[in-house]
């Protein structure tokens, strides 16, 4: 009789009902953006660890990574230009392969050895004056993928010629986002995502749903339904400054030295922020036709040619995303 009892008393402490799940949104200031957590949590105390730990991981990367912060890693290996190899760590050297890795994928159309030239181009679109041809040579000459060495055994970096420097600014946030979603999992909130505004990282989706619904950057008309992987946009619906009555992007033409002028715009939907992140930039470079040979993520494209229409294009796999109109 007595294990009778204990075995019902085990059966029905088994049987309690787990906690109902809440949706909870978190906010703040990172990598000079708007930054959200959204998780699915149990309770709004393990909503808010989870928060955290992803916040901290962020806070992480941008210290490490920024090149905006004078004491970052990435700044200190950019010091080191020219004297050889340096260890840095994990993170950062894993930021750095990937991009060297995606450089040679896109011919250089996604390189963040171009930090010279966007440094160069920041200052161009401030004063609204397009750089002298004497300007871009000098930074060209400090650029260029094939000079950033990497050791995989010593874990080391080298920026082989003198005034080198690099700019994760194309991919250290979909990293960012990876990791911060990784640490909100490990809190036990797998469904979640992270937002920095031009890019995310999305985890489970949330219950009783199939995907999370995600608004589409560049046409309110399209909704995204995106469940464990990463998706990112780019283009200058924002970013652009006119200069002598032609309109730049702010992001850098490899071939020119300057900002884009054809009014791109690419969301990439890919296995991870990082690989979204970095491939959304180079489509903008490539157009539809070679970028979206490179393959392994789907795309949406809009464009303006040159007689002055809009153009758009899909890779195969993208309308599989799209919510019904």
């Amino acid at each position: 009789m007595r294990r009778a009892a204990g075995l019902w008393i085990l059966l029905t402490a088994c049987s309690i009902p787990e906690a109902p799940l809440a949706e909870h949104v978190f906010v703040e200031r990172h990598m000079g953006t708007r930054v959200a957590v959204k998780v699915w949590a149990a309770s709004p105390e393990q909503a808010k660890r989870a928060a955290d730990a992803g916040f901290a991981q962020i806070a992480a990367v941008d210290a490490a990574m920024s090149d905006y912060k004078p004491d970052s890693e990435l700044n200190r290996l950019n010091a080191a230009a020219g004297e050889g190899p340096r260890p840095v760590s994990g993170p950062l050297f894993d930021v750095l392969q990937a991009s060297k890795r995606m450089a040679e994928r896109t011919d250089g159309a996604f390189d963040v050895t171009l930090a010279p030239l966007v440094l160069l181009w920041r200052q161009s679109r401030k004063d609204r004056r397009l750089p002298s041809p004497e300007a871009l040579a000098e930074a060209r000459a400090r650029s260029g993928h094939a000079d950033l060495v990497l050791d995989p055994a010593a874990r080391t970096a080298e920026l082989r010629r003198p005034g080198m420097k690099i700019d994760l600014g194309g991919i250290a946030k979909g990293y960012a986002c990876d990791r911060a979603l990784e640490a909100v999992v490990r809190e036990g909130c797998p469904r979640a995502y992270v937002d920095t505004g031009g890019g995310m990282a999305i985890g489970d989706p949330p219950p009783g749903r199939d995907a999370w619904r995600i608004g589409m950057i560049g046409d309110a008309r399209k909704v995204l339904l995106l469940k464990n992987c990463g998706v990112a946009t780019a283009g200058d619906l924002e970013q652009f400054v006119e200069i002598e009555g032609r309109r730049y992007s702010h992001i850098i033409d490899p071939a020119t030295g300057l900002g884009l002028t054809n009014r791109a715009m690419a969301t990439v939907v890919a296995p991870t922020g990082l690989a979204a992140d970095a491939v959304d930039t180079a489509l903008c470079i490539l157009g539809p036709e070679r970028g979206f040979a490179l393959g392994g993520f789907e795309a949406w494209m809009q464009w303006v040619g040159e007689d002055g229409r809009v153009r758009t294009a899909q890779t195969a796999g993208f309308a599989r995303f799209l919510a019904p109109e």
